[in-house]
């Protein structure tokens, strides 16, 4: 499980399919606990017209046996820039990727896409119900209003 990012030089991904998550053993294993990343900068190409999308993820989870190493999740984020699909597609195939690869006891999405056309879409997935006595914070997102 030697990580193939940290440390190292490395090139952003050509595609989400193309990016290699990395995994190191969870160092409190046996304790539930979270782990939370946001993203407020996420991107991604709409399908039909290959216009940016714009969304902040935010992604939780309570660890297994492994972690997901945080520079190889921003570059695996960072290779839907040139992505075309759906909001939904994209957020939920973020959480099922974790959580297939990494299986943590529990995860979470949110992905709250900025509107284009008028309309923001917030996109939420999770693996199941949270181990019992697990801290789940809110995820503190606010809802588009526009400008005011």
């Amino acid at each position: 499980m030697t990580p193939m990012h940290l440390g190292q030089t490395s090139a952003l991904p050509s595609s989400p399919e193309d990016a290699v998550l990395d995994y190191v053993p969870n160092p409190r294993r046996g304790r539930p606990y979270l782990v939370r990343f946001t993203a407020p900068e996420f991107t991604s190409l709409c399908p039909v017209t290959a216009q940016p999308d714009f969304a902040h993820l935010v992604i939780d989870y309570a660890p297994g046996e492994t972690i997901v190493e945080s520079k190889s999740l921003k570059l695996f984020l960072g290779a839907f820039r040139n992505h075309q699909a759906f909001h939904e597609d994209c957020t939920v195939g973020i959480g099922e990727r974790l959580f297939a690869e990494m299986r943590p006891l529990w995860l979470r999405i949110g992905g709250y896409w900025y509107p284009r056309g008028g309309m923001p879409i917030d996109v939420f997935w999770q693996s199941g119900t949270p181990p019992e006595g697990l801290w789940l914070p809110s995820q503190d997102v606010p809802g588009y209003r526009g400008r005011g």
